[in-house]
């Protein structure tokens, strides 16, 4: 064990100076670095890849934070740790940033040609695309940067290739012409997940179809009439009998005069509208389905701009909603408009730019989803994976039951080419590396090839993450240790988008699941339970709030007061207050190290005091209760067990006991010296372990006291976890202490109730009927001087009467007696106290006369009617309380 370190705290935390220093001295030390061929079970984790597009946001300072306190944790337990960290290329997110770049200097992406664009693009990803990891860098990472992936890089674009080729051969992935979900913005296709669903107020257009031969007419709902150009069928349910005799018959579509057949399907709801649906094969996903089983033509309407084609007519140009006027008001005129009802419904956005998707009928590439989805989901029944909080599987299981197969290709630059070639001259199609490229085609002859231009979905490269950036498809010693990984630490938002690819990839690829549990957190919200968003301007910059408060502060803030799952309303307060505590820990061990003089850390305990085997006690039970927390993943109860200890258990009360025998006035114990010595063995004992408990959640602050106590080893960070030791923990003990705390606290309510001045000594007397609390409070009765601010402490017995003019207080079987006289003047503060009642009273009335008051009520902005309720509130509180302390000091006048 090292000597103190004799610079000392300054009196001032300064979270920059302290944060900044200790980070690099990481850094340079190698201590993030996992060693492969150490000893140690392993405990592996990847970091969900941020987008290299992106700047650090509190949904990334709290997923990050939750990883680095359990990384944290299980190296100071001897786990072999590896924390792969790595960014996103985020195909359609990056590119739009370099098109809007281009889009400044004049230019397009077609000015460039694809081959120049990438190479901008990757201009442009060194430029800014480690921004979000240098940040990450003033959180606290301890990931292994030496180890960091880009989804992009060498290594995961082979492992790309390498699964893309092999679902193709399995029959896993094919080409298809379907229905797929297309952004006009971003010009490309977006699976069925990143589209966005909102309640939108519109329209249900009720449009007469008039049946063929005169035969009557059939009426159709629709939110969106200008599909209805693309119809190619009406349909009801086979059991309605009210359209049963149409079934099998013609109906003319409107404006466009084309005959449609009548078809039976279940997929149609009776009970919506008129129980009659229009059925655009081309522009609806259910519709395409219905079209499948009838096979009907699919007629697309529209450009990928979300214009009107050829097909529509004389709407021929026209925009999408342009058409929608112009439809409705000719349908109207020509006397096939029936009625327009109010309807509220979901309008699918793009995830990215939040432009309407238009769902049309487009050759792509698709994975086949349901010999994959069906191991993803008995991995979680049969308890291979499981998920924290367990209320998530519902969730997960949901999804993949109702699974369609996945688009995979993008119509973007940026991004993993999909690795397929067609011959020109046939329809042979090769899917391999381009170095296997045949010269000449095998089946015509020809020497004509064409690479797809399309690239594959971000989430495609994103889901092999586990295993990619470990090199496969080499078998690395890597993948041999590391994988499975022990935990994935994600927000409840990309279950669907990343958690269930990486599962069923996983399986497929590595026949394992790619990590044990899954610790899904809530989303972090404003103060008032919103979304942060740039449009609501209610957004919080995590690096700014490093900037004021210090890295710590912002990480032990956003792990505390919440429990796991749960959204987190992010309050400005607690910052403040957590700040408090990051002081109150600075402060206390710059009185601890000012207090350490002539200690020496090799002694043996000498005699333990109650208070000393008190703190033992309930610091040897503290590391059980962090542990059991930290194993069940509640991150937030850990923390709040740790600040309750440190606060109020180590600062407020063990520091307080011992500073009589720090400072030799202790007149209790035979020899101050040894006295003094045991009591700064426990204090740097027990503050050196909490600091190591307390690092996962505070690295920076616990390593630079760390680094000033007495200490084995080169860095808080590599130091032991501490071990709970049966022998300290004690209930007896921690029952007798507690019973003097009660006291003691009893004391202190009394004097603030009665306004006893802070100066002013008081006599204080202690009744009890039992033998074993007198000895107990006789033991104990220094500290209770000291800490009560007694003049004098009396232990009695039952026979013993109440003292004139006392106030009193019972604690368990001791009674509490403080006489006033000669501490207060019962006449002045019975005067004080009355008048404040008077204030009280007035401001009730006049909060009263405002509430009661209808136009206040009505007319005032809610925020403001509810400030004035709480107010009324909280003067009615304070109002029994004065009424209740009058009593008692007119009773003892």
């Amino acid at each position: 064990m090292t000597e103190t370190n004799k610079e000392g705290l300054p009196k001032i935390y300064e979270p920059k100076q302290v944060e900044g220093k200790w980070y690099q001295y990481w850094t340079e030390n190698n201590l993030f670095r996992a060693d492969v061929n150490a000893d140690g079970e392993p405990f592996s984790v990847v970091m969900p890849p941020p987008n290299v597009t992106g700047s650090l946001h509190l949904g990334h300072a709290l997923d990050n934070t939750l990883q680095d306190i359990l990384v944290r944790w299980k190296r100071m337990q001897g786990y072999n740790t590896l924390w792969v960290p790595g960014t996103d290329h985020a195909g359609i997110a990056t590119q739009a940033k370099v098109e809007e770049s281009l889009a400044s200097e004049g230019q397009s992406k077609y000015d460039l040609g694809r081959e120049k664009f990438l190479e901008r693009v990757w201009d442009w990803k060194h430029q800014y695309g480690n921004r979000i990891t240098s940040q990450l860098r003033y959180l606290g990472t301890s990931c292994d940067w030496s180890r960091e992936r880009f989804t992009m890089d060498e290594g995961c674009s082979q492992a790309v290739q390498e699964v893309f080729v092999r679902l193709f051969e399995k029959g896993l992935i094919y080409r298809g012409n379907r229905i797929i979900n297309w952004c006009p913005k971003c010009q490309t296709t977006i699976s069925d997940i990143e589209v966005e669903h909102s309640e939108k107020g519109g329209h249900l257009w009720h449009i007469r179809y008039p049946v063929k031969d005169g035969d009557g007419e059939i009426v159709v709902a629709t939110t969106r009439p200008e599909t209805m150009l693309g119809d190619t069928a009406v349909a009801i349910h086979p059991d309605d009998e009210r359209y049963k005799s149409l079934i099998g018959k013609k109906v003319i579509l409107p404006i466009l005069n084309r005959e449609i057949p009548v078809v039976a399907d279940e997929y149609v709801d009776p009970s919506f509208g008129t129980g009659v649906v229009k059925i655009t094969p081309a522009h609806d996903p259910n519709d395409f389905e219905v079209g499948l089983r009838h096979h009907l033509p699919q007629i697309s309407v529209m450009t990928k701009e979300a214009m009107m084609n050829e097909e529509a007519g004389p709407y021929s140009g026209m925009e999408r909603y342009e058409c929608r006027k112009q439809i409705v008001k000719d349908l109207e005129s020509q006397g096939y408009l029936v009625k327009v009802d109010e309807h509220v419904h979901a309008v699918g956005h793009c995830y990215r730019c939040d432009t309407v998707v238009e769902p049309m009928v487009s050759p792509q590439w698709f994975v086949r989803m349901k010999p994959l989805a069906e191991p993803a989901m008995e991995v979680v029944k049969d308890g291979r994976m499981t998920f924290i909080p367990e209320r998530f599987t519902k969730i997960y299981l949901g999804w993949l039951e109702n699974i369609r197969d996945w688009c995979i290709s993008r119509q973007l630059w940026w991004g993993h080419r999909i690795p397929v070639w067609y011959c020109q001259d046939c329809d042979y199609i090769y899917c391999g590396k381009e170095e296997g490229l045949p010269e000449v085609c095998p089946k015509c002859g020809a020497v004509h090839f064409e690479q797809d231009p399309d690239v594959l979905d971000t989430w495609f490269s994103s889901g092999l993450w586990p295993f990619s950036t470990m090199g496969w498809p080499n078998e690395t010693a890597e993948v041999k240790k590391y994988y499975p990984t022990s935990v994935l630490v994600t927000g409840r938002d990309i279950i669907f988008f990343w958690v269930a690819r990486m599962v069923f990839m996983g399986l497929e690829f590595m026949h394992e699941v790619p990590f044990r549990e899954v610790f899904i957190h809530g989303l972090i919200l404003d103060s008032q339970g919103r979304k942060m968003s740039k449009s609501l301007g209610n957004g919080v910059d995590p690096i700014e709030v490093i900037e004021q408060y210090g890295a710590d502060t912002l990480r032990f803030m956003l792990v505390t007061g919440n429990t796991p799952g749960n959204d987190i309303r992010f309050h400005f307060e607690r910052l403040e207050a957590t700040r408090n505590f990051a002081n109150k820990i600075w402060n206390a061990s710059r009185f601890v190290l000012m207090n350490l003089e002539g200690f020496d850390p090799h002694e043996s305990w000498g005699e333990l005091t109650l208070a000393d085997r008190w703190i033992l006690s309930r610091y040897n039970r503290l590391i059980g209760d962090v542990n059991k927390a930290l194993e069940a993943y509640d991150i937030g109860e850990g923390a709040r067990a740790i600040y309750d200890f440190l606060w109020s258990e180590y600062c407020d009360w063990y520091i307080e006991l011992v500073k009589p025998r720090l400072y030799g006035k202790d007149a209790s114990v035979s020899d101050v010296v040894k006295s003094r010595q045991t009591a700064q063995k426990v204090l740097s004992h027990v503050l050196r372990g909490t600091m190591q408990l307390l690092h996962p959640f505070m690295p920076f602050l616990t390593e630079e006291i760390w680094q000033q106590l007495p200490h084995h080893g080169q860095s808080i960070m590599v130091s032991s976890w501490p071990g709970a030791q049966a022998e300290f923990m004690d209930d007896s003990v921690e029952n007798e202490m507690g019973l003097l705390m009660e006291v003691i606290r009893a004391v202190r309510n009394i004097r603030a109730e009665m306004n006893v001045a802070p100066g002013k000594r008081a006599e204080i007397i202690l009744v009890s009927s039992n033998e074993e609390s007198r000895r107990l409070l006789a033991q104990g009765s220094a500290f209770v001087a000291n800490l009560a601010n007694a003049s004098e402490v009396k232990i009695e017995g039952v026979t013993y009467g109440q003292p004139e003019g006392a106030v009193t207080a019972i604690v368990g079987d001791v009674t509490v007696y403080v006489p006033l006289k000669d501490l207060i003047d019962l006449t002045k503060e019975i005067d004080r106290l009355t008048k404040e009642l008077r204030v009280t009273e007035e401001e009730i009335r006049r909060l009263g006369s405002k509430l009661n008051n209808p136009g206040f009520v009505a007319k005032a902005p809610a925020d403001v009617v509810a400030k004035e309720r709480e107010k009324e509130r909280e003067a009615l509180k304070k109002k029994a309380a004065l009424e209740e302390r009058l009593r008692g000091l007119t009773a003892l006048g």
